[in-house]
């Protein structure tokens, strides 16, 4: 069956509040090096939204911002085929994209309106931000965010590691936005043993458009020896597929592995009753308070003989699929090649089953 609309079993499939979930790993599609749209490279996908029949895919490439639209056919349980169908290219005429690096990592449509997240450029003091374009590329509006995520606050954000990834809320009253590392004022950046390594989720509301509340994730620490100079983990996707109830993928990255050297998985968190709102809190590592819980449900390390040469690529992306033949939701995943700068790499698509267990 060809991509079709996302139905409202998506949500209902878990409204029981006691059912848990497993995902399963159907395909992989993985497109061409060197595909072109509009005289652009296909490449650098950092995050995907389904939005009235279509995938919007934005593309992490601060010299050329922009945004990919196309459609991901399913059948039999497996991608078909991605076509990408037409470029959305970024004004970076307005003040507000001249005054930032567009250092794009995900997006989200909303009533036709198309939310973006950028990391800013922390290094060069340039904040973080999210912010709004119409379907002509066109600035709207930025959306206020928290002091301490900006570049030169005294949490002391990391270069390359705050706004990463985010998700519509299932009740379309606002969205959530979470970073890929931690503040410097929060915790340490994970490493080979236990840390305390929190995230902030923040959740902004679309009527205020501020910041409403916020919780902490903690980061799991790197399993795999040292081979070389990098050896990080972070949070490079979200999705709330129930309220409250996300779907987070974490994805360490060590250097010295060559193509092999990412560790992705996916866990599932929700808040509840004992999960502090971390708001109001400028510092983590001076205040008590309860994290979110986790689960995971999938190391992609258990299916790397059916991927490609057995590469698990850098998966930044998440987003609703089809219901599948049988029923049940599924979940598509796309990776980052970063244009193939730092080795081989592969513009990879995996598509994925929500079981109910």
């Amino acid at each position: 069956m060809k991509k079709i609309v996302l139905t409202l079993s998506v949500f209902s499939l878990f409204a029981c509040k006691q059912q848990q979930i497993a995902l399963k790993f159907l395909d992989e599609h993985v497109v061409k090096d060197a595909l072109t749209i509009q005289h652009t490279v296909i490449g650098g996908i950092s995050g995907i939204d389904f939005y009235n029949d279509k995938y919007y895919m934005v593309v992490d490439d601060a010299a050329n911002p922009r945004i990919l639209v196309g459609d991901i056919t399913i059948n039999n349980d497996s991608i078909q085929s991605v076509n990408f169908e037409k470029v959305i290219v970024v004004d970076t005429a307005s003040q507000f994209t001249k005054n930032h690096v567009l250092d794009l990592e995900s997006i989200f449509v909303h009533n036709g309106i198309m939310n973006l997240v950028s990391e800013g450029s922390i290094r060069y003091k340039k904040d973080p931000s999210i912010f709004e374009i119409d379907t002509r590329g066109n600035f709207k509006q930025e959306i206020e965010i928290p002091n301490y995520f900006k570049a030169t606050s005294e949490a002391k954000p990391k270069h390359n590691g705050v706004f990463e990834s985010s998700s519509k809320s299932v009740d379309g009253k606002g969205f959530w936005v979470a970073m890929e590392a931690p503040l410097e004022a929060d915790g340490e950046e994970p490493t080979f043993h236990e840390t305390q390594s929190p995230v902030r989720i923040t959740y902004y509301d679309h009527t205020s458009k501020k910041a409403t509340k916020q919780f902490a994730y903690q980061l799991e620490k790197i399993d795999k020896p040292s081979k070389g100079t990098i050896n990080m983990n972070g949070v490079t996707a979200i999705l709330e597929y129930k309220k409250n109830h996300f779907f987070i993928i974490e994805r360490a990255y060590q250097s010295g592995y060559g193509s092999h050297g990412n560790v992705v998985r996916i866990f599932t968190t929700a808040i509840d009753k004992n999960a502090t709102n971390t708001l109001e809190i400028p510092s983590l590592k001076h205040k008590k308070y309860t994290p979110l819980k986790k689960e995971l449900l999938l190391d992609f390390s258990t299916v790397q003989n059916q991927l490609t040469a057995g590469i698990i690529d850098n998966i930044e992306a998440i987003t609703f699929g089809p219901t599948l033949a049988n029923g049940n939701q599924s979940l598509i995943l796309a990776a980052d090649d970063n244009f193939q700068l730092y080795g081989k790499q592969l513009n990879q698509f995996l598509l994925i089953e929500i079981q109910e267990k």
